[in-house]
């Protein structure tokens, strides 16, 4: 009997349990109906979470959630902490609708003030479960909303950048590339202009999750910093590129073809929250420290094909040529079509056959805006910042293109395009290019480099050769019996890279200016003497200093044989010496590292020295515009030299030197500068607007940064007025330390670092652009 009674008691047990449960739930559905306390919802959902084997118990989480939502519209910071302290449960939820309901209410809280922001952001247990679920869960849905609630908390740069440092981001590009099958919708998205913006979106019957996910993965990482863009794991960022180009394809064509869908056809679409630029930000920022994206080429190729076969040709032009007289560097060779190797790659994609006049268009359609980096800028993504809201644009008259043609009467340009400057070229605008160049119309097209891995390629080994952080390239195509730029100077040097067809040069055989600083602007004379007629042909180069007046203008009958008989293309590599690479701007680093060593600052003397360096620098400033030397480009940092030209160089340039420090010594004039400043401050004036630049260096003691600003010019006038006779001592002593203490070999170290900041700039910058393009 008793073992017949054991399932009998354990029945009824059973049977009790299962009403007390019965009893319990309708309980708390009791109260929960009656819910009007935030205190009481919260209690009534921690009660129901903590049992999570009962999954009877989820229609009322859900019911708890709800309410939640609810009373987030006017939630006070009392509500929040409880709220908080139950989210991370809910995303980690194995039922989708809750860990759907948590993350809406994440989002919703997100947004409820910046206050509320912030304190959502501060927890990184939260952040971590939405990203995680984003990765982990199969369900559409879930995904969705825990990206929805991402954006949400991305509203604030202090959410963003909280995600950021968690390393969400990762898991963001991870959950991206998880969605390959699904990405085919984002090839077909549209553009909707809003506010003037265009921005992304994709149809309605289509699925917006990896719309969602894209717009997260470009929220964030046009919020990263450079050492945060350096953490993120390179598989991922070179999966991730691969998506972003395919959709930039797409969008590049419909930001060209003015293609915008207006308000009343975005009814029909998911509307992102970034636009076509932000998403070439982020394929921007996520290439500028790409190792592979430009391949070197050899310098002994680039020196062969620019200078000449002969092993001391190189050098020959560095004694007899550089910065001071044109030279034309020829190889002949009995096939008329003799092409560069080191051009090779680049007109292949430009067969003779397209550039009358296909190329153009072709060309032109493949081409987005390229800003020009400001003189001195080497934050990049400062410069990115600089430039939103159109990177990624159409090319820009003026900007990135000219149509122009040289009256042969009046020698005056004509632009074929009179309406506007600076303004993005449409289709139509480019095909009219086509009819312009049949109308006698060159086409010149700036920064080539960025359009073109061959010719970044090239132009980084170039500017290796000169020690400069950069080489721009043009391009420009001129139509038979015509002439494009008026008569003109530059104010960089230019080698003239002949590719196709025949021109006629007239090199005038004397500066215009002596060595012109950049954008220094002077009118050409019009009495020039008769110039130096050059005939460049297919394969040869011409070397133009800057200062040096020229003109050009196409022939025909010269060579009947040539296919290419009449027109001209020919590609110019430009030399632009910013100004901490002349030798006054190696001056000032030596001056700079002087003082550094000196330790100037400590002690009584402290003013009188370090005024005296900042007068120095105004000094070595005004002697450079009356002694040539000083506007010299400098070749301190020249690599991927010939062996034979490595000790040659040194050698000049520390001799360069030695001249420079003598010069400053004989010339440079306490009065002069002292009037220099008193006349800057008149004017209200930065007399060191000039030496921004060396403020790239890490400083130390030995100069007087904080003296480089309009009070701290007004100090230093007013010290030096209070002790004159002590102020004009100490500058002499000063200037005759340091032109006896100075040593070529410190200036040399402290150079190279500043070269080295520079040229990942531009580098970046050059990375950046061709991602666009590629």
């Amino acid at each position: 009997m008793a073992d017949m009674g054991a399932p009998l008691k354990t029945t009824a047990v059973t049977m009790e349990g299962r009403k007390g449960r019965k009893r319990w739930r309708s309980h708390l559905h009791h109260h929960l109906s009656d819910a009007r306390n935030p205190n009481i919802l919260f209690s009534l959902t921690l009660a129901a979470v903590s049992k999570p084997s009962n999954p009877s118990l989820e229609p009322l989480i859900k019911q708890c959630l709800r309410k939640f939502v609810e009373f987030l519209s006017s939630a006070s910071e009392p509500f929040l902490n409880p709220v908080l302290s139950l989210l991370p449960v809910l995303l980690r939820s194995e039922c989708n609708q809750i860990a759907c309901a948590a993350a809406r209410i994440a989002g919703a809280m997100a947004l409820v003030s910046i206050e509320a922001n912030e304190r959502i952001a501060s927890e990184s247990e939260i952040l971590r479960g939405l990203v995680v679920k984003i990765v982990r869960s199969e369900n559409k849905a879930v995904k969705k909303a825990m990206c929805n609630a991402v954006l949400d908390v991305s509203t604030t740069s202090f959410g963003r950048q909280r995600l950021i440092e968690l390393s969400c981001l990762d898991y963001l590009m991870l959950g991206f590339h998880q969605l390959q099958k699904s990405l085919t919708s984002l090839l077909s998205v549209s553009i909707i202009e809003r506010e003037g913006n265009p921005y992304l979106g994709v149809a309605s019957s289509q699925d917006e999750l990896p719309l969602l996910l894209l717009a997260s993965v470009v929220t964030l990482t046009n919020s990263c910093n450079a050492g945060q863009l350096e953490r993120i794991p390179k598989i991922l960022v070179v999966a991730l590129l691969i998506f972003l180009k395919q959709i930039w394809s797409a969008v590049r064509e419909q930001l060209l073809a003015f293609r915008l869908l207006n308000s009343s056809e975005a009814r029909y679409c998911h509307l992102s929250n970034f636009s076509a630029y932000n998403l070439a930000e982020s394929i921007f920022r996520l290439s500028m420290d790409a190792s592979a994206l430009v391949c070197p080429r050899q310098s002994e190729i680039v020196i062969r094909d620019i200078f000449g076969s002969q092993q001391s040709s190189f050098m020959n032009f560095m004694s007899g040529h550089w910065e001071s007289s044109p030279l034309l560097m020829t190889e002949l060779s009995s096939d008329s079509d003799v092409l560069h190797d080191i051009f090779s790659s680049f007109m292949l994609c430009a067969t003779c056959d397209e550039i009358l006049p296909r190329f153009l268009s072709s060309t032109l359609r493949g081409m987005v805006s390229c800003p020009p980096i400001e003189l001195n800028e080497i934050d990049t993504l400062s410069f990115l910042c600089d430039v939103r809201g159109m990177l990624g644009c159409p090319v820009r008259y003026q900007q990135d293109i000219r149509v122009v043609r040289t009256n042969l009467h009046s020698k005056s340009e004509e632009h074929y395009f009179r309406e506007g400057s600076c303004r993005p070229l449409s289709i139509d605008d480019m095909l009219e290019c086509e009819v312009a160049y049949r109308e006698g119309y060159t086409i010149a097209l700036r920064g080539m480099q960025f359009h073109f891995k061959s010719i970044g390629a090239i132009s980084q080994e170039v500017a290796s050769l000169f020690g400069q952080p950069a080489v721009s390239a043009n391009l420009y195509v001129t139509p038979p019996n015509s002439q494009g730029l008026a008569c003109h100077f530059d104010d960089h040097c230019v080698f003239v890279c002949q590719l196709y067809g025949i021109k006629e040069w007239a090199v005038f055989p004397q500066p215009v200016v002596q060595l012109p600083r950049l954008y220094e602007h002077v009118e050409v004379p019009k009495d020039l003497r008769e110039g130096r007629q050059i005939l460049l042909r297919a394969g040869d180069v011409l070397y133009i200093p800057r200062g040096f007046a020229h003109e050009a203008h196409t022939v025909t009958g010269v060579d009947a044989n040539s296919r290419h008989d009449g027109f001209s293309v020919h590609l110019t590599l430009a030399i632009e010496v910013e100004p901490p690479f002349l030798w006054e701007g190696f001056a000032h680093v030596a001056l700079h590292r002087w003082g550094h060593d000196h330790s100037f600052g400590s002690g009584s003397s402290w003013s009188l020295q370090a005024n005296s360096v900042s007068i120095l620098h105004l000094a070595i400033h005004l002697i450079s515009d009356d002694v040539l030397l000083f506007r010299k480009a400098c070749l301190v940092a020249a690599s991927s030299l010939p062996s034979e030209t490595k000790d040659w160089l040194d050698m000049n340039q520390r001799t360069i030197f030695n001249e420079l420090v003598k010069k400053i010594d004989e010339l440079a004039s306490f009065e002069d500068s002292l009037e220099f400043l008193q006349l800057a401050l008149q004017r209200n004036e930065d007399p060191f607007h000039w030496l921004r630049w060396l403020e790239h260096l890490n400083w130390g003691r030995g100069c007087a940064r904080d003296n480089w600003h309009s009070d701290g010019n007004c100090r230093i006038l007013t010290f030096i007025y209070q002790q004159k006779e002590d102020a004009k001592a100490a500058f002499a002593d000063v200037k005759s330390k340091f032109c006896s203490e100075v040593l070529f070999d410190h200036a040399k170290e402290t150079f190279g670092k500043l070269y080295a900041l520079y040229k990942q700039a531009r580098m970046q910058y050059l990375n950046g652009m061709l991602s666009l393009h590629c």
